[in-house]
């Protein structure tokens, strides 16, 4: 307690001294430094922005997790990482075309980061480039190296698209007609 009244008054006498005046006062001695009680939560200068995006994320806020990862590209640079984050928040919000342009800048900088190549191919799979996205999903999966369950679904999914198109197709070109003969009588017939 005396340390910290002996420190509230070094204080005020700096505060009160002489603007023009160019003395510094010493460090304090290391007896008369005051430590942080036990419990008490010490504030750093700068809060990972990214974390606090994504936990605003995870909160349902992707405008504020925006906003804290335009934050973060500002004190980190436009990382993979970053931009990633930004495109996360953007596809979240329904703007599909800048996400995709956001995930295909990280990867540009890092063509093996896996969070941008998964995201990429769900915007892929949300614009119905099945084929494209199922490539994208392909090299998540050998840069993971299969660990992530959610790659893994997300490159199934994309298969399973590939093949109902290409089986819907077969299907509309050689699909069985009915024609009416007669009076609740229906026959099927095939294209040529």
């Amino acid at each position: 307690m005396r340390g910290l009244i002996i420190l509230i008054g070094l204080n005020l006498l700096v505060a009160c001294g002489d603007a023009n005046d160019d003395r510094r006062l010493d460090p304090l001695p290391q007896e008369l430094e005051v430590a942080a009680p036990q419990g008490t939560v010490v504030l750093q200068d700068t809060v990972d922005q990214l974390l606090v995006g994504d936990r605003l994320m995870d909160a349902g806020q992707p405008e504020l997790a925006l906003r804290a990862y335009y934050r973060a590209a500002g004190e980190r640079g436009l990382t993979p990482e970053t931009l990633t984050a930004i495109g996360a928040a953007n596809l979240r919000l329904g703007r599909v075309g800048q996400a995709a342009q956001q995930f295909r800048q990280a990867l540009e900088r890092d063509a093996a980061y896996v969070p941008a190549l998964n995201n990429l191919g769900v915007v892929l799979m949300e614009q119905g480039e099945f084929g494209e996205a199922r490539r994208v999903f392909e090299l998540a999966f050998a840069h993971d190296s299969g660990q992530s369950d959610a790659i893994r679904e997300n490159l199934r999914r994309a298969i399973a698209r590939i093949k109902n198109i290409i089986y819907s197709e077969e299907n509309n070109q050689k699909s069985p007609g009915l024609i009416r003969r007669g009076e609740g009588v229906y026959v099927l017939f095939a294209e040529p």
